[in-house]
């Protein structure tokens, strides 16, 4: 079986090299943009299995990308989880409203991003791949 896509939405830095070498480490195929519009044409190109989208994005932010998504029915389908560092419940709400699938508050736990990102894709609950923790490094 191939592994599973995810794409990275993000404008900082430190958050898309953190989170692709977690996700990486646990077998999963990464693609990265950084603003709005990247985020959608990377979508429409590698039509990855999960979206991970900040909120605070360039160019429209994570919601435009949300509703672009919408509109393109083979791209409707992808589940997204929101991981930002916005807080409040209307954020959240407005997350769950256009289609989110979970929303995660920046700085996020390990454990908790895969966990949340296995139940997205329909993984077993069991399934542990093996972290970087794991294999000895820190």
């Amino acid at each position: 079986m191939a592994n599973k896509k995810i794409l990275i939405v993000d404008d900082d830095p430190d958050v898309l090299q953190g989170m692709h070498v977690r996700l990486k480490a646990n077998q999963y195929d990464i693609c990265l943009a950084v603003d709005t519009f990247s985020g959608v044409a990377e979508a429409r190109r590698s039509e990855p299995d999960l979206i991970l989208l900040d909120l605070g994005l360039p160019a429209g932010g994570g919601f435009m990308v949300m509703e672009r998504l919408k509109m393109i029915p083979s791209l409707a389908i992808i589940p997204v989880i929101v991981v930002s560092a916005r807080d409040g419940l209307g954020n959240q709400k407005r997350a769950f409203d256009a289609g989110a699938k979970a929303f995660l508050q920046k700085p996020v736990d390990d454990n908790q991003l895969l966990a949340v990102i296995r139940q997205a894709l329909g993984e077993p609950a069991g399934t542990k791949k093996p972290t970087l923790h794991d294999q000895g490094a820190v």
